[in-house]
């Protein structure tokens, strides 16, 4: 099953950039980004709700495949695609450079990426996979837990208009929209997609991004970068310092 997207974009022509947000965001972490990307970017963007997420569908089970199956729906027929994705999107974007969805994906930058996972991470998150959905009174409320959960609190406001789709309200009460069941993911095999990679890829960090190590990205086929001063949401924090990940497609 591919679900069916909201997608935000602009511009037009190639290259195409696909930029993908992290677990329980949505496509809005983009959205300070849309003055620099008419200023800078030559061809035409992309920024989806992954599936289960926001305003997009949900999946009856969730894996790096089939979230990236979604993915390459949305850029069937582009002849140059970069993707910067941020945390599990950097691994989407990986996993769409395998070329095992049909994608030619000239570049990706993984923004963020968590490399090494522990038991006890690993077994939080399937636990979490498997809650019901939690209920609110208000759109207050859930709008904080959406910030906490999406690690965008303290970065923004609960009536921030980037933080609307990460809501939802049915029948007189406030729930994420995001379906709980994508945090069963797991952890990805960062080294294999690496391996896979038929695109140039670049591992950025936040200087100050408490999820994962300069250490931790020195990997095989890739080019490691450190924004200074920024953290795990370094898109979000400071969206001029972010683009520069892509300066060698800029204008």
């Amino acid at each position: 099953m591919v679900a069916e997207l909201r997608v935000q974009g602009g511009g037009v022509g190639e290259p195409v950039l696909l930029l993908v947000h992290g677990l329980g965001a949505t496509g809005d972490v983009w959205s300070r980004w849309t003055p620099l990307l008419a200023e800078r970017w030559a061809g035409r963007w992309l920024a989806p709700d992954l599936p289960g997420h926001g305003g997009s569908d949900a999946l009856p089970g969730y894996s790096f495949g089939a979230l990236a199956a979604g993915l390459a729906g949305l850029v069937d027929g582009v002849e140059r695609l970069v993707v910067l994705g941020h945390s599990l999107g950097g691994v989407l974007g990986l996993t769409l450079a395998s070329g095992w969805f049909g994608v030619p994906v000239e570049s990706v930058v993984g923004l963020g990426i968590k490399v090494d996972w522990t038991t006890d991470e690993l077994d939080k998150a399937r636990a979490l996979a498997l809650r019901p959905v939690s209920w609110f009174p208000s759109r207050a409320d859930a709008t904080a837990r959406y910030l906490r959960v999406s690690g965008l609190a303290g970065l923004l406001t609960t009536d921030d208009d980037a933080v609307g789709a990460g809501v939802r309200q049915e029948g007189g009460r406030w729930r994420l929209a995001m379906d709980p069941a994508v945090f069963s993911v797991g952890a990805p095999d960062l080294r294999g997609l690496l391996c896979a990679a038929r695109s140039t890829v670049v591992l950025a960090r936040g200087e100050h991004d408490p999820m994962v190590t300069d250490d931790q990205l020195v990997m095989p086929a890739s080019t490691r970068v450190t924004l200074p001063g920024l953290g795990h949401n370094a898109h979000v924090e400071d969206p001029a310092a972010a683009m520069t990940l892509l300066e060698p497609h800029l204008v």
